[in-house]
């Protein structure tokens, strides 16, 4: 007798389509009542969705998880959502380890609370230095003067005791004075290092590590810039959604590193098409999100079916057992950002015409209906 997984059985129970928070009661499980707000309606259903995640597959309610959860259920992450999705729809448990394993080339999240104590310790760091540079000036010209005097004292004639000892006494606060110039030099290079050391932890932290792209943190804030500098300009926008096809079989007969080995090949495909106006960023896993600024929802689509084009004709081989993986394609959707009510809706709509592309076959890229045609039909 074969055991039910929590999720499958939620899934059967309610359907799959309930599960994921469409066609659901209104009143959760956990709030168990109804909201006239409807902002305070949607944060109760979304922390709905999160729990039922939880609970039902047996997860941990640690910040890591609720914080995939959210990422996922509140629309930051849909990639992810999608990969819950196909993972319950075929049945397969979703463990903690496959959870940190969708979630671990995610990146930085992208925390509100620390950009602002990043901001805190940039302005720390220049009133620091700030007032290093003003105490020195005022050491260097208190030490400049206490010289002088010493230089007179020491010269002048028929001093007695008491003046040979100020004398010594000035010595020895120009000595002070001399190795506090040094120490607050020493501080402000010190401050200098630290704002170098920040801004290049800065730019770390919107770097993907395996393949050298901008990771989804980086993305989000071009994509505000880029759709801002596109209206005011009356320039076309279109982003698009990139998967590559079949990749847990990879994974599964060559391993993780040639797994790896196989994202920076298309990662560096998808490179090459970057520029000024095109920016390519790993959203996440084996999935891409590119940004086109200045080409037609048709043009754009030309540029990413020659890349994915280009990515089939390709003939890789696993260099440590010389075993070839076969041909490595990807899918992708594509969505005229400006054909929908805002960039996060049209990321929402590239996504879903990824997932169309890929359940039409794979290896072809699909563009998103607009938004007033999907909602007339």
């Amino acid at each position: 007798m074969t055991q039910e997984h929590p999720a499958s059985a939620h899934a059967a129970h309610g359907g799959l389509l309930k599960w994921l928070g469409f066609g659901r009661d209104d009143a959760g499980p956990v709030t168990g009542r109804r909201y006239s707000d409807p902002v305070r309606h949607a944060r109760a259903f979304l922390l709905d969705r999160i729990c039922a995640f939880l609970l039902d597959n047996g997860l941990e309610i640690s910040a890591q998880n609720l914080a995939a959860a959210h990422s996922a259920f509140a629309g930051f992450n849909p990639g992810l959502e999608r990969r819950i999705f196909r993972r319950i729809e075929s049945g397969e448990a979703i463990t903690q380890d496959w959870l940190d394993q969708a979630t671990a080339s995610d990146g930085v999240v992208d925390d509100e609370a620390i950009s602002r104590l990043t901001e805190q310790l940039e302005q720390g760091i220049d009133q620091f230095s700030r007032s290093t540079q003003n105490a020195r000036s005022a050491t260097t010209s208190y030490g400049q003067a206490l010289a002088e005097h010493v230089d007179a004292l020491a010269a002048a004639p028929d001093t007695d005791d008491v003046i040979v000892s100020l004398a010594d006494y000035a010595r020895a606060m120009l000595e002070r004075s001399r190795k506090a110039e040094q120490e607050l030099r020493a501080a402000e290079e010190e401050a200098d290092t630290l704002r170098h050391n920040l801004a290049r932890a800065r730019r770390d932290a919107e770097v993907d590590f395996l393949t050298g792209l901008p990771n989804r943190r980086a993305f989000e804030a071009v994509l505000e810039e880029e759709y801002r500098a596109a209206q005011a300009a009356i320039e076309p926008l279109c982003v698009a959604f990139c998967d590559i096809d079949h990749f847990k079989v990879v994974n599964d007969t060559h391993g993780h590193d040639a797994g790896d080995r196989v994202i920076c090949a298309v990662a560096d495909l998808l490179a090459e098409i970057s520029g000024e106006k095109c920016h390519v960023a790993r959203h996440g896993g084996e999935e891409f999100v590119l940004l086109l600024r200045g080409a037609t929802a048709g043009k754009a689509l030309n540029i990413l079916d020659s890349a994915r084009e280009k990515m089939a004709a390709r003939k890789l081989v696993n260099r440590r057992t010389k075993q070839p993986f076969g041909q490595v394609t990807f899918s992708g959707g594509l969505a005229d950002v400006f054909a929908f009510a805002d960039p996060r809706t049209a990321l929402a709509a590239a996504d879903d015409a990824l997932y169309r592309a890929k359940e039409a076959g794979r290896n072809r890229v699909l563009l998103a209906e607009p938004a007033d045609k999907v909602q007339a039909a």
